[in-house]
């Protein structure tokens, strides 16, 4: 039975589990920020990224500005690299941050400090989590940590890491396996933090993993990750995954942010009722340079496809048109 009038929080977490809520939870389980919210919010980049009052003040616009049922602080995708000794050029407000160095060539290179989750890039996203967490009891609260995968990328860089894979397969699962202890770590250091759910983000995207290699490498990592994350999941891979939607559906995951590269309609008739889908708004066309016509048939499309979460299908553009994502608002909101 449909429940009226639910809370952002009830909304979202009943649709993670894929039970009957009041309406579709609308939101985006990563970045949603765009130069015209620091501005709103005084809180920009880079300090936004190291300061955790600033970074859950930012995050709030997603709410205050934008209507969203859930909130999710972390903004970039460098901070375990940043525990982990890599050098980060922490960007600016129109400029994400990046490593600068990859440290490692073999696993005997990997090293993870005993004080990982104090390092102050693991740090601020548990702070800004809980400052969220009281400023917010009835909203969804989301955390995020990135995956092996990913985490191999930033230690080796994304060219030695996938050379590895062809010719080195037992150090790259000796790799994944060492390295998830951080995902393991700084995932359930969230949820602990307040955190409802968390967005588990590894870069298997199809032009850099197969997949066969998401198949033999990942779908044990991320099954197991599931198993000991201590609450709800939500797998976010960019790029056209329609090839690994089946092997995906069989890691346990709650949910699965998609890439409007797989047709909303196409990602539902793939993985059925296996798991719930998020996403369904394309960023490069619909965000930055849509018209009126290019918002509806997007939301229309993720409505049809009922998308237990309808939102951005990835971090919005810095400079995407705050007037786009409010739009958006105003669309979904008609249209429920």
């Amino acid at each position: 039975m449909i429940r009226p009038q639910m809370s952002s929080r009830e909304r979202v977490l009943a649709a993670l589990d894929r039970r009957p809520t009041d309406r579709p939870a609308f939101g985006s389980p990563t970045s949603v920020i765009v130069a015209e919210l620091m501005d709103l919010a005084a809180a920009e980049f880079p300090e936004a990224h190291l300061q955790a009052p600033l970074m859950a003040r930012l995050a709030a616009t997603a709410h205050t500005e934008l209507r969203h049922d859930l909130l999710m602080p972390y903004f970039s995708v460098q901070h375990e690299a940043a525990a982990l000794g890599c050098r980060i050029d922490w960007g600016r407000r129109d400029l994400m941050p990046d490593s600068k160095d990859h440290p490692c060539q073999t696993i005997d290179d990997i090293r993870i400090p005993s004080d990982f989750l104090d390092h102050p890039a693991c740090r601020v996203v548990c702070d800004a989590i809980r400052l969220l967490r009281r400023q917010f009891p009835d909203l969804a609260i989301f955390g995020k940590a990135f995956g092996p995968w990913t985490l191999g990328y930033h230690l080796f860089s994304t060219q030695e890491f996938l050379i590895m894979t062809m010719l080195d397969p037992p150090q790259v699962v000796a790799i994944l396996d060492k390295l998830k202890e951080v995902t393991v770590a700084f995932a359930n250091a969230q949820f602990a933090a307040g955190a409802d759910a968390v967005t588990l983000a590894d870069h298997a995207t199809g032009d850099l993993c197969s997949p066969e290699a998401y198949r033999d490498f990942l779908i044990p990592v991320h099954a197991e990750l599931v198993r000991r994350l201590a609450g709800p999941v939500v797998l976010h891979i960019c790029g056209n995954t329609a090839s690994r939607l089946d092997y995906i559906c069989q890691t346990g995951v709650a949910a699965f942010h998609v890439d409007t590269k797989v047709p909303c309609a196409t990602a539902r008739k793939l993985v059925g009722d296996r798991l719930a889908l998020a996403g369904g708004i394309n960023n490069p066309q619909t965000l930055c340079f849509g018209k009126p016509d290019d918002v509806r048939r997007d939301l229309q499309a993720a409505l049809d496809a009922h998308f237990e979460i309808v939102g951005p299908e990835c971090a919005v553009p810095l400079n995407a048109p705050l007037s786009q994502l409010r739009a958006l608002t105003e669309m979904f909101f008609e249209m429920v």
